[in-house]
C-alpha cells in the first residue's frame, strides 16, 4: 500500500480527528468534511478545538511518529492579551513551569520573538478592540505537551487569545486558507 500525506489548514472550532466516539461531544465538528480522505488517515499531532493552522495528515504511522518527535520544530504565531514585555518573552525563552497531568513541568528553552507582520495570517474576529491591546509572538517548540503554548503565555501574565501553527519542520502553512487541503509528497 502506498501511503498518502496531506497538509490541512485546520480551522478554529474543529477537532483534530475524523471519528467521534464520545457521547458528550456528539455535535463537534470533525476534519472528514473537508476532503475525501483515504481510509486509515490520521492527524499527525493535534491542535485543540480553539487552535488553528497547519495540521499534517497521513496513513503512515512511522511518518507520524517521526514528525511528533522532539527532532521536529513546530512554529506557532500567537496572539496574546496585552502588550507583552521583554521580561515575559525572556521568561518563556528560558522555560517556564506549567502543569502537565497535574504535575509541575518546566518547558524546554525555546525561541520567542515579537511578530510585527501578521499579513500571512487569515483574519478572524477574536474580540472587540475596546478590550485592550494585543501582541503577536512567534514561538518555536520541539515538544508538545497538552495546551503547552497557552499555559506558557498565561504563566507569564499574557493569556493566549489566538493560536495559529504555521510550520512543522519543513512543512509550512504558507498562503493556505482555512479548510484548504493539499496532498504532499514525502
Amino acid at each position: 500500500m502506498k501511503h498518502r500525506y496531506y497538509k490541512l489548514y485546520k480551522p478554529y472550532g474543529y477537532l483534530s480527528q475524523f471519528v467521534n466516539n464520545q457521547n458528550r461531544r456528539r455535535n463537534k465538528k470533525l476534519l472528514n468534511q473537508f476532503y475525501d480522505f483515504p481510509d486509515g488517515i490520521m492527524a499527525v499531532g493535534r491542535l485543540d478545538e480553539k487552535s488553528e493552522g497547519l495540521l499534517l495528515l497521513t496513513t503512515d504511522g512511522k511518518f507520524s511518529n517521526y514528525i511528533t518527535s522532539s527532532k521536529i520544530e513546530k512554529e506557532y504565531h500567537v496572539m496574546v492579551d496585552g502588550l507583552i514585555t521583554e521580561e515575559a518573552i525572556y521568561e518563556i525563552q528560558q522555560g517556564v513551569e506549567i502543569s502537565v497531568n497535574g504535575k509541575p513541568y518546566v518547558t524546554k528553552p525555546c525561541p520567542v520573538k515579537i511578530l510585527n507582520d501578521t499579513s500571512h495570517i487569515e483574519e478572524r474576529f477574536v474580540r472587540n478592540e475596546n478590550h485592550g491591546p494585543t501582541s503577536w509572538l512567534s514561538m518555536i517548540l520541539n515538544e508538545g505537551k497538552f495546551r503547552q503554548v497557552r499555559k506558557m503565555t498565561a504563566k507569564v501574565g499574557f493569556p493566549t487569545l489566538r493560536l495559529v501553527r504555521v510550520r512543522i519542520g519543513d512543512y509550512k502553512l504558507g498562503r493556505m486558507l482555512s479548510t484548504d487541503v493539499t496532498e504532499i509528497n514525502c
